[in-house]
């Protein structure tokens, strides 16, 4: 029997798990063993409602070992830290429970092919103090740290007297940092009908510092001055051509050298795939450290290894490199699920053909803006308010419904609302 891992359980790697599960691992023809570092999965481009409260782990997750048990794959808990390509076999490093009790020893896993989804993470490009100072939105773990820490300063700030506002200062302007400003008016408002009655969206400023000229950069100009406006009316405070130096405990040392005062800090200006893959000396990189691929995803000489999502570097006939977003995953997973069922009927591998459909941006609440590609023309159309915000949530019901099924999907989202409709709108602890 063919034995397939799957190490990575973001958008691509639990839709590719689906999918050899229905097609491979039901009728027995191949064991399917999804491998993550956490035990439960939620849509990265939702992290940063993590982060504010809006959105529950506990309610909206996605169990990795239940959904197995229902969709014909295996799941092991477990952290990467090890590839033989020659002997075919990964290294997991140990668990450990939260009193430090050795839980599940380091361990191998054989396998006869092997697709990469690990993601990626915050690129600090070596800024001194930003490890040490600032919160990244990489993971669910990360954004409930951070979600504490700011329920703890809205506990603080609620019960002073005078006027000072809690400063939050956020480096990137792509669309993590974008919507998680927006995302933070949002619960501030919300959090006086909790019992947080001092605070306030007024107690509340916000600095979004980008390096560029611009905010969202990979967008159309037309939508960035769309956002900016956006991110002005809530009270944000947007520095464009704003180089970050250093981070210290106090805030963040622009390259002019000043100080930036801030009692929470986000770091989310830009990503890179994490440095052990670099360290393992196996694949060819990019100054991403993505790894290069052939036109049929799998990684440069190595026959038995496919790579998808973020980790994955596709680069186009126009030398544009695929972007490392959740429609990217997704169409990679696609590809990847039809080449190993090819390869096992030794038919000829069809190769990856990038489709952009466009990119929308969720200013919480507030407003949704975007544009989506033309299938016929190619030609770009802008679209924001309610249309826009149809189309994103949209996109998180069509993984949904690749990773539960139509039905199951279908309930989710009704299941979705009656939450939504008795459970309170602010995550409070």
């Amino acid at each position: 029997m063919q034995t397939i891992l799957i190490v990575g359980g973001g958008a691509g790697g639990l839709e590719l798990a689906t999918k050899l599960g229905k097609t491979l691992g039901k009728s027995g023809k191949a064991r399917i063993t999804l491998v993550d570092k956490n035990t439960s999965h939620i849509w990265k481009p939702l992290l940063h409602e993590v982060a504010s409260g809006s959105l529950d782990t506990d309610t909206d997750g996605v169990i990795y070992s239940a959904h197995a048990a229902r969709h014909h794959y295996h799941f092991q808990h477990g952290e990467l830290i090890g590839l033989d390509a020659g002997q075919k076999h990964i290294r997991l490093a140990a668990i450990y429970t939260d009193e430090g009790e050795l839980l599940v020893a380091e361990r191998s896993l054989p396998y006869d092919t092997l697709v990469l989804a690990i993601g990626s993470v915050s690129n600090d490009f070596k800024t001194p103090g930003v490890s040490q100072h600032c919160y990244f939105l990489d993971s669910a773990p990360q954004a409930l740290r951070f979600h504490r820490a700011l329920m703890n300063n809205f506990v603080r700030f609620s019960q002073q007297n005078d006027d000072r506002a809690l400063n939050i200062a956020i480096v990137g302007g792509g669309a993590t940092g974008v919507e998680l400003a927006a995302e933070l008016y949002h619960v501030a408002a919300l959090a006086k009908r909790y019992g947080l009655s001092g605070m306030s969206a007024q107690k509340l400023k916000i600095h979004l510092l980008e390096a560029g000229p611009s905010i969202l950069p990979a967008l159309p100009k037309r939508i960035a001055d769309a956002v900016r406006k956006e991110l002005s009316l809530l009270g944000v405070e947007v520095l464009e051509n704003t180089k970050v130096s250093a981070a210290t405990a106090e805030g963040f040392i622009t390259a002019d050298d000043q100080l930036l005062s801030a009692e929470m800090m986000v770091w989310a200006a830009g990503v890179k795939v994490p440095d052990f893959i670099a360290r393992l000396g196996i694949f060819k990189l990019n100054r991403l450290q993505q790894i290069l691929v052939t036109p049929e995803l799998k990684a440069k000489g190595q026959e038995a290894i496919y790579v998808l999502g973020d980790c994955c570097g596709f680069q186009q006939q126009d030398g544009r490199w695929v972007p490392p977003r959740a429609q990217s995953a997704h169409q990679m997973a696609s590809l990847v699920g039809q080449n190993i069922v090819r390869q096992r009927r030794q038919k000829p591998l069809k190769a990856f053909v990038y489709k952009d459909h466009g990119s929308l941006v969720n200013l919480s609440r507030y407003s949704t803006v975007g544009n989506l590609m033309g299938n016929l023309t190619g030609n770009s159309m802008f679209i924001e308010g309610k249309l826009a915000r149809f189309v994103y949530i949209s996109l998180y019901r069509m993984h949904q419904i690749a990773i539960h099924g139509w039905w199951k999907g279908m309930l989710l989202v009704l299941v979705e609302k009656m939450n939504r409709a008795v459970r309170p709108k602010l995550k409070l602890h």
